[in-house]
């Protein structure tokens, strides 16, 4: 019996990229800076109940920026509570949309307030389509709401209004049943109804204002804007753009190979975000955008995605480890409610990183896998640091974003033949 070739992996190197940098630094005193300017005196009575509504994103500081919107209204005599704004995330119960709240550092005893996960909801009108509008009952109840959340471009779609405010007003605190109905009309019409919806909750429903944050390239919480509600969907469709071109990339196009460290709902939605993978496998529409990758490997599944796998149907391999580690009851609840069952398929499933990388290879119609264009990243939010194949080489030294930070060298693995960590 001939004996199998072992595969000739291509040499790396670690590569520096420059992103856009524009960290807030002391997040608390940029809070209260930005909510120094509101006057809700005229608008409020002390004593009256306010509704925080808070999702399931992995934001920077997320726990800050709430413990001091929390310590802003207060101050104002009010009486906050949060409300998970999340749709189905945390399986679609109120035990795990609390749990996920905590993993972010949001919890009752650290907040100071009580956390309401009740996932009762009232449908509160429709639009011309007959989408229904589901609205959190408990926020309802409240005197006000005000919501928090990071503006970025979406995952699945493209339009003035994608990631933010009007997305959690209209799907977040919808709740299950309210992410439901709004994936399975946007189907049919488009999540161009996010912009309509939003507006008949800003009419119905007692916001008082909105935290809208961003980020910059290096994932670090870079602006925090306070919007009133009359100014919602101008100013998001504003901060859109900015969010867009803060944002990072993977600098090369046509890549053979990507290989993606860590993958999460604490990352992105669908665990690693397809406006950096260039991939997107949808009903309402798949894409291919640049970069264009012919072979992704996911190797982890990040803690902070509490088991839910949503998305790792967008890779073609993965760890027998990944695969353990998730929670199908949540990851199907979340890529049904989505409508998007082909999500939550389990890619080609092998017990380490070698192998991985070698089907990978073999199935990326390359002459020689030592050839290969490989790309590695930490995951989808952090893309400071990357490891590079000698393929790319003669794109890395004429980009003025880029650095070579250390010599081309073999790829590393352990005795297990998983990959040795990185300094990503």
């Amino acid at each position: 019996m001939t004996k199998a070739t072992p595969t000739a992996y291509p040499e790396v190197s670690l590569v520096g990229q420059a992103l856009q940098r524009a960290s807030l630094g002391d997040v608390p005193q940029a809070v209260r800076s930005a909510l120094a300017s509101l006057a809700i005196e005229g608008l409020t009575r002390p004593g009256e109940t306010v509704a925080v509504a808070v999702g399931s994103r992995g934001i920077n500081a997320i726990d800050a920026v709430v413990g001091g919107c929390i310590e802003y209204l207060r101050e104002k005599r009010l009486e906050p509570f949060i409300v998970p704004a999340m749709g189905s995330h945390g399986g679609a119960t109120a035990e795990g949309q609390r749990a996920v709240l905590q993993q972010l550092g949001i919890s009752q005893a650290a907040m100071g307030v009580p956390i309401v996960a009740d996932m009762a909801v009232e449908c509160i009108d429709r639009l011309a389509d007959g989408t229904r509008i589901f609205f959190s009952r408990q926020a309802l109840a409240a005197d006000h709401i005000v919501v928090i959340n990071r503006v970025k471009p979406h995952t699945k779609f493209q339009a003035d209004i994608e990631s933010g405010l009007c997305k959690m007003l209209t799907i977040g605190l919808g709740k299950a049943d309210g992410a439901t109905e709004f994936h399975r009309q946007a189907v049919r019409h488009g999540f161009g109804i996010i912009e309509d919806a939003a507006r008949l909750v800003l009419g119905r429903c007692p916001v008082l204002f909105g935290l809208a944050l961003l980020e910059d390239g290096c994932g670090d919480l870079s602006q925090v804007k306070v919007l009133m509600p009359a100014d919602i969907l101008t100013g998001e469709k504003k901060l859109l753009k900015i969010a867009a071109d803060m944002m990072g990339r993977i600098p090369f196009d046509d890549i053979d190979i990507l290989v993606v460290d860590r993958f999460g709902k604490d990352i992105s939605g669908i665990g690693m975000d397809s406006n950096v993978t260039g991939r997107h496998r949808d009903l309402v529409g798949d894409f291919f955008t640049t970069p264009h990758v012919k072979r992704i490997f996911v190797r982890d599944l990040s803690p902070g995605s509490d088991g839910n796998g949503n998305g790792i149907g967008l890779a073609d391999v993965t760890t027998r480890r990944l695969v353990d580690a998730l929670d199908m009851k949540k990851t199907v609840k979340n890529s049904v409610t989505a409508i998007s069952p082909e999500k939550a398929a389990i890619p080609l499933t092998v017990e380490n990183d070698r192998e991985a990388i070698a089907i990978c290879a073999a199935t990326a119609g390359l002459a020689s896998p030592a050839a290969a264009r490989l790309v590695r990243i930490r995951d989808t939010k952090h893309l400071e640091m990357l490891q590079v194949s000698a393929a790319l080489a003669n794109e890395v030294h004429p980009n003025p974003h880029l650095q070579q930070a250390s010599a081309w060298g073999p790829m590393e693995f352990d005795r297990n033949g998983n990959l040795l960590p990185f300094d990503g």
